[in-house]
């Protein structure tokens, strides 16, 4: 006769050690977040991409001639290519956590059976995964126009998922600590905005003081951004696999702490 196994208890951990039930459930949650309002998520980012490259074409060639424009414009692509992976990576993690605190509906994700690195790598993936779109959809749009290849694939396809999981990680991290849109924006602002600007994104650091280029020297995004330039073109203005290993130091730095947060519930419980 068949022996009958009880019913797992409530809250009991009923998928083993790793709940791959519940974080393709979470990270399906995340896909299906930004993919129904694709216009705003995935087309605005493609559409303002188009218009820096178209921009930054018509003034350069007024002013220094189509040969030194289209150079110019095939330098600035790929960093251009980064900052919308940059910017949309973070904005996901960010405004999915944020809006969940403030609407009082984030206990419906902390509640069931996820553990703390369930959660982190749940939130992390569906960032990554609209980072990756986005960058494909730039790509595909972008690169044919100006006649641009890739030159080493694998390194592109590392640094737009490495980059990426830095800045959903980093997005989490913002969302824990604000309370309010208010100081998202600020976080956004502050600190985001200007460290990717300050990337070499639209300039080479090798045309800066030495000061200057010691201080993008610290910044992360430099190598992100920095990385996808080699990855495209061949050339950069750091060593790519220094850009490796510091992505990769900082993508385990900023997973840590996130998962610890989830972990400890950090100005996510009551």
């Amino acid at each position: 006769m068949a022996r009958k196994t009880a019913p797992p208890a409530m809250g009991e951990r009923r998928f083993g050690r790793f709940n791959t039930l519940g974080l393709q459930t979470l990270i399906g949650r995340e896909v299906r977040r930004f993919s129904n309002v694709w216009t705003q998520t995935l087309l605005a980012p493609v559409a303002t991409a188009a218009l820096f490259m178209v921009v930054f074409s018509l003034a350069l060639a007024a002013r220094r001639g189509e040969a030194a424009s289209g150079d110019f414009i095939a330098f600035l692509a790929p960093g251009i290519l980064m900052m919308t992976v940059i910017q949309n990576a973070f904005a996901n993690t960010s405004s999915s956590i944020l809006a969940a605190k403030i609407q009082g509906n984030i206990v419906d994700t902390l509640m069931p059976p996820l553990s703390a690195l369930e959660l982190t790598v749940g939130y992390t993936v569906g960032g990554v995964i609209r980072g990756v779109i986005v960058a494909l959809a730039v790509a595909a749009v972008i690169f044919p126009v100006i006649g641009l290849g890739v030159a080493h694939p694998l390194l592109a396809l590392y640094f737009v998922l490495a980059g990426g999981t830095m800045m959903a990680l980093l997005g989490i991290l913002a969302a824990i600590l604000a309370q309010k849109f208010d100081q998202m924006s600020m976080i956004t602002n502050f600190v985001v905005t200007p460290l990717s600007f300050l990337s070499g994104t639209f300039y080479s650091i090798t045309v800066l003081p030495g000061w200057m280029q010691a201080i993008s020297a610290a910044n992360p995004f430099f190598y992100v951004i920095d990385g996808m330039r080699y990855a495209v073109l061949g050339t950069s203005d750091a060593a790519p696999f220094l850009g490796l290993g510091i992505i990769l130091l900082a993508d385990a730095a900023l997973g840590t702490l996130a998962w610890w947060w989830f972990r400890t519930g950090y100005r996510l419980k009551a």
